[in-house]
């Protein structure tokens, strides 16, 4: 009986989802061209080394904005407890250079509970990154019920204070669950932005989550591969039709990094596979640097999972060349994200002693080239 009902609301959910999608106005499926990154300057400057005073800090992600940015994580007694809610450092430039505000709290559970539409109890908070089409917004890994294979992501609306209103995205139809987040946004040519997503429960997949201007979920194209288990896509954009997603493998066993490719704009993904690029089962982040290029963060060494590494792609993420190497010296250095800032800057967050708290990093471009070949460590 309890089985029949499930299934029932899994049909309705997906009857819903598909009837939206039929008088939903058409999509454009060009990616907008990536922001060139200059070439300066020629140093790197440690912004902040965090030590949660909790348990656990891990996975920081940057917003960027005109003026600065500033870097979110989830900090807690341990990942996924019910005492876990989102933390927030902002980063801003002025004439001593950055300066840095003090940790504090963003989101908690209980004000992001009373803020979403209905309202509704949030047990545990996870992956938290920006909504670049709406400012002032995040989309944050949401757990109501039962652990990460049943959360949900939130498009979260932040005033000064905490959240102001949120509302949970209809991205399965099991319910609505097991969605989460990591890395940044697209923007597409049309104005419209896409979010990549990934999906715990069952067939583990990567997502790519399309909107339409007005921020209304469009469309979802699947990112998968027969024996695999992909999730955590990072999608860097080449052109305006292709694009290639680097995947964490939730196997640890096989220990390298996935990839699939796209050539019409993300409607369709080639097969997931593996690649020769090491990996301890652990997400990367990517940026685009122009003509090809891709710099790349990640735990890439076999011979020392914990450092995190920064390479250069020439040829569109098929071979690699090592330049900066930052040591886990205390533990393991996890779940980069980097982000190109207004001025040129190239911003780095991670989590650093196995999620005993958070790094950030400002660097140029030059910076990370100078140590081509060199595989030197950072300051």
């Amino acid at each position: 009986m309890i089985t029949a009902a499930i299934l029932g609301l899994a049909g309705v959910s997906l009857g819903l989802s598909a009837l939206a999608l039929r008088r939903a106005p058409r999509l454009g499926w060009v990616f907008a061209p990536p922001p060139p990154v200059p070439a300066g300057p020629a140093q790197c400057e440690t912004l902040l080394t965090y030590h949660s005073h909790l348990g656990q800090a891990h996975s920081p992600s940057i917003l960027c904005r005109p003026d600065g940015f500033s870097v979110l994580w989830f900090e807690g007694s341990a990942e996924a407890q019910a005492d876990v809610d989102i933390y927030e450092v902002s980063f801003a430039k002025g004439p001593q250079g950055w300066q840095a505000s003090a940790a504090e709290l963003r989101v908690g559970r209980q004000a992001l509970g009373q803020a979403m539409r209905p309202r509704q109890l949030v047990v545990t908070l996870g992956n938290t990154i920006e909504d670049e089409a709406r400012r002032g917004a995040v989309f944050s890994t949401v757990v109501s019920v039962g652990g990460w294979a049943a959360a949900s992501v939130a498009r979260v609306i932040l005033g000064p204070g905490g959240p102001l209103n949120a509302e949970k995205l209809s991205l399965s139809p099991m319910l609505n669950r097991s969605a989460l987040v990591k890395s940044p946004m697209l923007a597409y040519a049309d104005g419209s932005h896409a979010l990549p997503a990934y999906f715990e429960m069952g067939q583990m997949h990567g997502l790519l989550v399309r909107f339409h201007p007005d921020g209304r979920v469009a469309d979802t194209r699947r990112m998968d591969g027969a024996g695999l288990n992909p999730i955590q896509p990072m999608i860097v954009p080449l052109d305006g039709r292709r694009a290639v997603a680097f995947l964490r493998d939730f196997d640890v066993k096989r220990g390298c990094l996935l990839r699939c490719e796209t050539e019409d704009g993300g409607q369709s993904w080639s097969p997931v596979e593996t690649t020769e690029i090491a990996n301890p089962s652990a997400p990367v982040a990517a940026l685009p640097l122009g003509d090809g290029r891709i710099l790349m963060a990640g735990n890439d060494d076999p011979d020392a999972p914990a450092d995190l590494c920064l390479s250069i792609s020439a040829d569109e993420g098929r071979t690699w060349q090592r330049c900066r190497r930052f040591e886990g010296k205390g533990g393991g250095l996890r779940y980069p994200m980097l982000r190109l800032l207004a001025e040129g800057e190239i911003a780095l967050s991670y989590s650093h002693g196995t999620k005993a708290g958070i790094c950030v990093q400002v660097m140029g471009r030059d910076w990370i080239e100078a140590g081509a070949g060199k595989n030197e460590g950072a300051p």
